[in-house]
């Protein structure tokens, strides 16, 4: 690959990755006993093209949840909406709520962080370009959190000492490779990564470096590590 996708989408602010269900799959599902019961907030996901709206949806009643809310970014202009799912979710008649925003979305602003205070864990895809800012803010309201980013996220100065005083941790799921990720469709493919998916037709990169982040414990992180073999 040319430079690195996700230093070229932060320089060109270029923040619309779509994570792809099965990543989203083998993740999640590491955290199953912390989901029951929750409000779960998507503050950067369209639910016509989230993964993550699309998991909890379907896996509403087998996690136990509360409530979903997701939450998306609108850059050209108009306002953005956000759509809730509460209470028992029935494939035949969803309890789905949708309403639209004052603003535009961005997980910033001020109806975005009332939402925020509500949710219980925060699972999402942020903007590459935002990393630091967004974690940030959900360590300043106290969240627990599932999130994507570049593993070089682990050496930013704002990050390294959440890691460092255990405060924050890598997932379950992604240790090494890389990952595909969906784009819009007027997404330029003039990376070596780049292609369009014959089963769905949708423009996709793949992306190095891709680790997940969270503050939520997995099982992973009290396996013993041999180290004489």
């Amino acid at each position: 690959m040319a430079k690195n996708v996700l230093s070229k989408a932060k320089d060109a602010k270029q923040d619309e990755f779509y994570t792809q269900l099965p990543d989203v799959e083998k993740e999640l599902t590491h955290y199953r006993d912390h989901f029951f019961g929750k409000i779960i907030y998507l503050n950067c996901d369209d639910p016509d093209w989230s993964s993550f709206w699309l998991y909890f949806s379907y896996n509403f009643d087998f996690f136990g949840l509360k409530k979903i809310i997701s939450t998306h970014y609108e850059d050209n202009g108009n306002s953005s909406y956000m759509l809730m799912l509460e209470e028992q979710y029935n494939a035949n008649k969803p309890n789905i709520v949708k309403k639209t925003l004052k603003g535009n979305g961005d997980f910033r602003s001020d109806e975005c962080i009332e939402l925020l205070k509500e949710a219980d864990i925060v699972v999402t895809n942020p903007p590459f370009s935002l990393f630091r800012e967004y974690v940030a803010q959900l360590i300043e309201y106290d969240k627990k959190f599932i999130i994507i980013g570049n593993i070089n996220a682990a050496t930013y100065k704002e990050t390294f000492p959440l890691i460092q005083h255990n405060k924050m941790w890598l997932g379950a799921s992604i240790h090494s490779g890389d990952r595909a990720f969906y784009v819009p469709d007027d997404y330029p493919l003039d990376a070596a990564g780049c292609g369009i998916d014959e089963s769905t037709g949708r423009k996709f990169i793949r992306v190095k470096g891709v680790r997940w982040y969270t503050n939520l414990d997995h099982k992973q992180r009290h396996e013993e590590l041999i180290l004489v073999k």
